[in-house]
């Protein structure tokens, strides 16, 4: 089915978050409803001028992000800067970019997508209460260790790596570390080492002078130099170049570098956190990443677990994410029926916290007038996914048990409810609202 333009631009208006659509002479094509509301600009006001003087930010003047896409042929997630209003105030936002392709495959201009940041941290306020810790919602043992283990590192400056799988929450541990160091108030930098090529990286990480390469235009410094004294949080950093590890073991050991193109030698006092979802192992078995490096970096290690690992969380990262698309769709629902809680127990999320959270706010949109979610609201692959727990037919009634039955039957399981509701021949739910009544789960 083919769309008509006018089709494309009202699905572009009806987005939460500012698109715009420029050519490959960087003038503004497009610019949906959000946009104008975020920068004030009306649509008419913009189409055809350049992009740069309707956003007035550093970086469209020496790091345009859509000729970063360009050089590297990789798009920009989550990049955050500023920009300008009409009114000219300074907003904060969070953009991703890609370059536009004829059929030939050729270049023709670039689209940028961008939220307010402002808003999210109004959300983020809103939310916090709900937040176990900096953030992080969780009850269960592992991450609860995890928090503990936060707390015991606030006073030290040594490296961290975090590993763990795609969508597990690295970055909201990150960020936990940050909150509660004694560097909490100083500079946090954040870098995606797997979205540059080598020389760029080097730039981005170090910095560099005035016609180092083509597009240096002007001395620029580098994340290090700008997160002095603070935190440089490096996600994916296993997917750096090895001659890039080179130089970030080095500024590891001696807190040293040069800015790309200058020889001058220069310090930074910066505490380093890392994270990966690679087999470590694997790659240093391979060699694509260095051994010294790792150690380095693995000070302190923090191995965040996946959902299916910490399915005590299922239910208070559910009422979490409720609360959030409350917010930002306007309209309340705060349960999930008893169904749609066995279905989602019963599955095994590959995608982890990140996938539980879009498949919430899928059913969360479907549920037009509902005030609760329905398994049919759910996608597909979860309402025809088998579920893991198949009742015996000479189980033991829950309900037969008191208060301090039931903890002797979790502490001979080390409290895994998982082995509980096995053990019991119930369901993970039915197991949940019994460890309810007793108050044994808040």
């Amino acid at each position: 089915m083919a769309f008509n333009k006018n089709f494309t631009d009202d699905i572009l208006d009806s987005l939460g978050e500012g698109v715009f659509t420029v050519d490959k002479n960087f003038k503004i094509k497009f610019f949906n409803k959000a946009a104008e509301k975020i920068t004030g600009h009306k649509r008419d006001e913009v189409i055809g001028k350049f992009c740069k003087h309707i956003f007035r930010s550093d970086l469209c003047f020496h790091d345009c992000p859509i000729a970063k896409v360009l050089q590297t042929k990789k798009n920009i997630y989550d990049f955050e800067t500023n920009i300008q209003s009409k009114a000219k105030d300074t907003i904060p936002i969070k953009l991703n970019s890609a370059v536009l392709y004829n059929e030939n495959e050729e270049p023709v201009g670039g689209v940028i997508s961008f939220k307010d940041l402002c808003d999210v941290e109004s959300l983020k306020f809103s939310l916090k209460k709900e937040a176990d810790y900096h953030g992080i919602i969780g009850r269960s043992k592992q991450i609860r260790e995890i928090f503990d283990l936060i707390d015991e590192i606030s006073d030290s400056d040594a490296s961290v790596l975090i590993h763990g799988q795609s969508g597990t929450g690295k970055e909201l541990v990150a960020n936990a570390i940050q909150k509660t160091c004694h560097r909490k108030d100083k500079p946090f930098i954040k870098i995606n080492c797997s979205v540059f090529p080598d020389n760029l990286l080097a730039s981005e990480l170090f910095g560099h002078v005035k016609g180092a390469f083509t597009d240096a235009v002007k001395d620029r410094p580098g994340r290090f130099e700008i997160a002095d004294g603070g935190t440089i949080f490096l996600d994916e950093v296993a997917e750096m170049p090895l001659q890039m590890q080179v130089k970030l073991l080095r500024v590891l050991q001696e807190g040293s570098f040069e800015r790309v193109g200058e020889s001058v030698t220069r310090k930074a006092d910066v505490r380093v956190i890392a994270a990966t979802n690679i087999d470590i192992q694997e790659a240093l078995k391979n060699g694509t990443f260095r051994e010294d490096l790792y150690y380095r970096l693995n000070v302190i290690p923090i191995e965040v677990p996946p959902l299916s690992a910490r399915m005590d969380d299922l239910i208070p990262l559910i009422n979490h994410f409720l609360s959030k698309y409350s917010i930002l769709y306007n309209k309340e629902i705060k349960e999930v029926d008893e169904e749609t809680i066995e279905t989602l127990s019963s599955y095994d999320w590959p995608g982890n916290i990140r996938e539980l959270e879009n498949v919430i706010e899928y059913a969360f949109v479907r549920a037009n007038k509902e005030k609760s979610i329905s398994k049919d609201k759910l996608p597909l692959i979860l309402r025809n996914n088998k579920a893991k727990f198949v009742p015996q037919t000479n189980f033991i009634r829950s309900s037969d048990f008191d208060k301090n039955e039931m903890i002797e039957i979790l502490k001979r399981n080390k409290w895994n409810k998982t082995a509980v509701a096995k053990e019991l021949g119930i369901g993970r739910t039915t197991l949940w609202r019994k460890l309810k009544t007793l108050g044994l789960v808040e």
